[in-house]
């Protein structure tokens, strides 16, 4: 009842005209950055970081939060609608949403991400309202060998199931990881793969990597078959979820929430993991599994739900510990500390008003971002109209610009080349893209909490399965592996019985 009430009068803070107007200028601002490949929220944020000295901090914070919500939403409409993400939590929406788009369906594989995020964002701030105590106490107890495991049930998850062979989807992992071990080890300090150039030092942006496989590799392979035939519009199709989508996308926007805050609310990826193992989820409990990879909608609803609902549990350890879990997190951490204010366990009682003010205005903004992006949807969705030469002559531009804003550095559109290349190459031989970006985004971080877990434990491998979290996650990893196998055994079972039954029957007739 205390946070209920600490709740409403956070309504009344942030339903004041002045602070409504940041959270329309946020969401605004987050909804086109995200349109744009290659820069994210956090980038956002960043740069607005000096415009909001003269703010109020609650203004300020509201406006960061639309911004973080609405890159969400825009992020997912261009890897829908050109298979190109403009931030990495929008990844997997390319999977399912850019076959519906090709399809003429790109409107429903809008609309049902727009809800799915706003059914994600809902639950998920609903959930921070009445679980950040108990989610704060959980990540704290979670160690180096539980995030390990986690990290790997993501890379054996997202393998599995994408691609047509489990070879295909490893060997693309293993290209994401050897990319993302470019730069300095974070432990030694030793140069690894930098050729001697110090701009590799810091690594190779999780950005220009996710541009770079998605739009440039799909631009190049769109350009070398319109030699052979000609590029046609694509049809924009009806702009309204049919019964039979909402049939199928119902049950995806109530799941997504359940594994995005959790996950969110631990120092695992961010919205990156979730979605994953949200698309693994669905396309497992799928009616329809002929369809994923070919467009099935609940790839899109589930893992957009899970996305906005991670952001949310990012907030609670944000809030409550003081742990930024993200990249915009970290951004925020930082403009927190602008204005003197320390996140952690006190800060709900020293500032009332701001954070109470700021969980409000989550529930605000997503009104507005359905309000929004719904009506748009056809709107956006008519980009697929314009040729494709000059469509992804644009796709090109944009990506560029992106790669190049990342570090303001030249070699950063060469990487982007070189990168784009790779993925022309990877489509070419029938690699699946994500498990790559997977291996960039997790593969240093998973680095760093195994060697932490195995210097805890000087060396001993039993350091990685020593806490019962760890054991139950490598359980389920163990089970992913061999259910084709167990699969395989009982068909055979199955037919061996099929087949003395028959055997039975011609004898006893």
């Amino acid at each position: 009842m205390d946070s209920l009430n600490s709740l409403i009068d956070g309504f009344g803070t942030a339903l004041t005209p002045m602070n409504l107007l940041w959270a329309a200028i946020g969401v605004l601002l987050g909804t086109a950055i995200g349109v744009l490949p290659g820069i994210g929220p956090a980038m956002a944020v960043a740069l607005l970081l000096p415009v909001t000295y003269g703010l109020d901090p609650t203004g300020a914070f509201i406006m960061f939060a639309g911004i973080y919500y609405g890159a969400m939403f825009g992020g997912s409409t261009t890897s829908i609608l050109l298979n190109t993400p403009g931030e990495s939590a929008a990844v997997v929406a390319a999977i399912e949403g850019n076959p519906m788009a090709k399809a003429g369906r790109g409107a429903q594989a809008l609309a049902a991400a727009a809800i799915g995020h706003f059914a994600g964002g809902m639950i998920g701030t609903i959930l921070l309202v009445v679980l950040a105590p108990t989610v704060a106490s959980l990540a704290i107890g979670i160690g180096a060998p539980d995030y390990f495991a986690i990290m790997v049930l993501a890379f054996i998850a997202v393998t599995s199931v994408l691609g047509a062979s489990r070879i295909r989807g490893i060997a693309s992992l293993l290209i994401g990881l050897t990319i993302g071990l470019v730069g300095l080890d974070q432990m030694t300090g030793q140069q690894r793969l930098t050729f001697g150039s110090l701009q590799l030092a810091d690594g190779v942006d999780v950005v220009i990597v996710a541009v770079g496989l998605f739009a440039i590799g799909e631009a190049l392979w769109v350009a070398a078959h319109l030699r052979r035939s000609t590029g046609k519009p694509i049809p924009v199709g009806r702009p309204w979820l049919g019964r039979t989508d909402l049939k199928r996308t119902w049950k995806p926007w109530l799941r997504g929430p359940a594994i995005g805050f959790p996950f969110g609310a631990i120092p695992a990826g961010g919205a990156e993991i979730p979605t994953f193992l949200s698309y693994v989820t669905e396309k497992r409990l799928s009616k329809h599994r002929d369809q994923f990879g070919k467009g099935a909608i609940e790839g899109v609803a589930g893992p957009e739900a899970a996305a906005s609902a991670s952001a949310a549990g990012t907030l609670v350890s944000m809030l409550t510990l003081g742990l930024p879990t993200t990249a915009v997190a970290a951004v925020m951490l930082a403009a927190f500390q602008q204005y003197g204010i320390q996140p952690g366990p006190l800060l709900f009682e020293r500032e009332p008003e701001l954070v109470w003010g700021l969980i409000a205005s989550l529930f605000v903004g997503m009104v507005l971002l359905l309000a929004l992006n719904l009506p748009l949807a056809p709107v956006w969705a008519k980009l697929l109209r314009i040729p494709r030469p000059y469509l992804y002559a644009g796709i090109l531009f944009f990506a560029a610009v992106g790669a190049y804003a990342v570090g303001g550095e030249s070699l950063d559109l060469v990487i982007l080349l070189v990168i784009g290349l790779i993925g022309f190459g990877m489509r070419r031989y029938g690699l699946p893209v994500l498990p790559a970006v997977i291996g960039v985004i997790l593969g240093p971080a998973a680095e760093q909490q195994l060697r932490r877990a195995l210097q805890i434990s000087d060396g001993s491998v039993s350091g990685l399965v020593n806490t019962p979290f760890s054991v139950t996650v490598y359980v389920i990893v163990v089970l992913i592996v061999a259910w084709p196998l167990i699969g395989r055994l009982i068909a055979r079972l199955r037919s061996g019985r099929k087949t003395a039954e028959e055997s039975r029957t011609v004898r006893g007739g």
